[in-house]
């Protein structure tokens, strides 16, 4: 593969892709790319019967791993914990012998109904979105993955009318090529609060 230094995956979770105006819409954007596998979890397991053996292997088989939903309750939809249960399994993803994912990336691709103003201290949701993360980011702490600040669209609700998508779309693709072709400061990306406000300092360009 030409120019592809770092395989990824991404595992999208939605669960009702017909109302979404922003997760649909930005994994589409993912597929057909080179060196980018996707995977819809729920179209994959609608009964929630997840393929263990199948979902490691695909593990094994990436250098960069992206969880893609929307923010549902402060966390993720439920596929995605019950793929975290069942998959990230003892003598697999930690332990003494768990080192399968030892030095693979991680971020989260989320998107959040309130607006950015509600997410700090004094907001309505009193946590930043990085804060809420912390669960997830232990997790990648505990398998030995490198974890990634969040790249995370806020207003959800409101982002298709106000034509904010687009940039959007834009952003994560910017940023997934980067990270695709090692064209990123991950040292720098694990530190900041999200990745859509440091893109320009994050990146390195492709040479023209």
């Amino acid at each position: 593969m030409s120019g592809v230094k770092n395989k990824v995956l991404i595992l999208f979770a939605h669960p009702s892709v017909n109302r979404s105006e922003i997760n649909w819409p930005l994994f589409r954007s993912c597929q057909g790319i080179e060196g980018v596998t996707t995977v819809d979890l729920y179209h994959e397991y609608p009964t929630f019967r997840i393929n263990i053996d199948k979902e490691q292997q695909r593990l094994r088989e990436h250098d960069i791993v992206v969880f893609m939903f929307p923010m549902y309750w402060y966390s993720t939809p439920a596929i995605l914990k019950e793929w975290q249960d069942l998959v990230l399994e003892y003598g697999f993803a930690y332990g003494s012998e768990g080192t399968a994912l030892q030095g693979k990336k991680f971020l989260c691709v989320l998107s959040a109904g309130g607006p950015a103003s509600a997410y700090c201290e004094q907001g309505f949701n009193h946590y930043t979105i990085r804060e809420l993360l912390h669960p997830l980011e232990q997790t990648a702490v505990l398998t030995g993955m490198h974890y990634l600040a969040p790249y995370a669209l806020f207003g959800a609700r409101t982002a298709a009318e106000e034509k904010r998508l687009g940039k959007h779309i834009a952003g994560w693709q910017r940023l997934l090529l980067a990270l695709r072709d090692d064209r990123i400061d991950f040292e720098q990306a694990g530190e900041v609060a999200k990745l859509n406000d440091h893109l320009d300092s994050l990146i390195t360009e492709e040479p023209a």
